[in-house]
């Protein structure tokens, strides 16, 4: 007996600056969707319906309205940059839809018609930080891709330092997809920060890691770069100058959990032993499966139903335990810190000892907190009970 089919709209820019991004996003997802398709414990399978806005920011909507009048999806994975997701906002909660946005955002927006499947700002911005803080220096140089990511991401990492008497020493911002990085290394190596944010999205972070390891291996100088977004497949786009990057994540391929080792397992089995998942593609990964198992429960597409399925549902995902707050639509994720390896790899030295709620709008944050610690000589946290050593 053939099962019914659910359509499902998958937004994701396959072409353009952050083309790699997008195709990872969309590998993930039809992993997940062909494992949702042979297995059992569904009565429904789903019907991808894959659409590409190359990368052009107003073609998110166009590609997003043509799935809702033509195609009648009532659900919708995708967009990979907040100006992707502001375009196709509109246009979900005018026609009742539901969005499952699986990148990692600046927080500060909350939506009954989106499921925000990746990290908040106090899953990622508020421990990198606070780690910098604690450990590294109270000077930060930020550098950034020109829009609202980098403004909110900045915005909050200021007030952090600020708090802790230290001070935001620049912030440089590239249009998305500009490679002209070398005037921004040039006043790096001149004025020696301490340390570097990278919020560059895309073929624009990749040429600026390239030019600052560059830039400043020539001069003899060691500045630790940060960030909140690189993952796996980009450091293997980057190179061995990827190497020594502290980023704050959700996921990494290094994470040590049965589920992820299975997830693994079967994501280079399909795409290649030398090929790795990224974080957000991991995400698109549990968003298929929240609402695959969020439509069972339901027994319906009903925006409504679905929404009231999904929220507080325990998902044990590859990164970990993962459940939708239903009083936001955010996701509870577990925070963790890495350092980037010259294989390739993240190795992970921190991570909260649970899952943590998520604060899109930061009203639990108290920056006041975060700037009495001081380093310990091993480069503990030591006033952070929330956070663990991960050997």
């Amino acid at each position: 007996m053939t099962k019914p089919s659910v359509p499902v709209g998958i937004i994701c820019s396959q072409s353009g600056p952050y083309q790699a991004m997008g195709r990872e996003i969309l590998k993930s997802a039809m992993m997940a969707v062909d494992e949702i398709n042979t297995q059992t414990e569904f009565d429904f399978s789903i019907a991808p319906h894959v659409r590409d806005p190359r990368g052009i920011v107003s073609e998110y909507h166009t590609v997003c309205d043509d799935l809702i009048r033509n195609v009648g999806v009532a659900h919708i994975i995708g967009c990979y940059t907040s100006a992707s997701r502001k375009q196709v906002l509109p246009i979900v909660e005018r026609t009742d839809r539901l969005l499952w946005y699986p990148a990692r955002y600046e927080g500060f927006e909350c939506s009954d018609n989106v499921i925000y499947v990746g990290a908040s700002p106090n899953h990622n911005v508020l421990p990198l930080v606070r780690y910098v803080l604690d450990n590294l220096s109270r000077e930060i140089f930020c550098v950034g891709s020109n829009y609202v990511w980098t403004w909110e991401t900045n915005r909050v990492t200021r007030e952090l330092v600020s708090a802790a008497d230290g001070h935001i020493l620049a912030e440089r911002l590239l249009e998305l997809g500009e490679s002209a990085v070398g005037h921004i290394v040039d006043e790096i190596v001149r004025r020696k920060p301490p340390i570097v944010f990278n919020t560059l999205v895309g073929s624009s972070s990749y040429d600026f890691i390239r030019a600052f390891h560059a830039g400043t291996k020539a001069a003899g100088l060691e500045i630790p770069m940060l960030s909140c977004s690189l993952c796996e497949p980009e450091l293997a786009i980057v190179g061995p100058a990827s190497a020594g990057c502290i980023t704050s994540s959700a996921y990494f391929e290094s994470i040590r959990l049965p589920e992820n080792r299975a997830f693994v397992a079967r994501w280079k089995a399909r795409y290649g032993e030398d090929s790795s998942p990224s974080v957000d593609g991991q995400s698109a990964y549990v968003a298929v499966y929240l609402l695959a198992r969020a439509l069972q429960r339901a027994g319906s597409s009903d925006i409504a139903e679905v929404r009231r399925a999904a929220a507080g549902y325990r998902y044990n995902s590859p990164q970990g335990p993962v459940w939708i707050d239903g009083g936001n639509n955010h996701c509870v994720l577990t925070p963790r810190l890495a350092v980037s390896n010259p294989q390739g790899q993240f190795d992970i030295f921190w991570e909260a000892d649970a899952p943590v709620k998520p604060d899109p709008y930061l009203t639990q944050l108290d920056v006041a907190v975060s700037p009495s610690r001081e380093t310990s000589a091993g480069g503990a946290l030591p006033n952070a009970p929330h956070l663990r050593v991960v050997k």
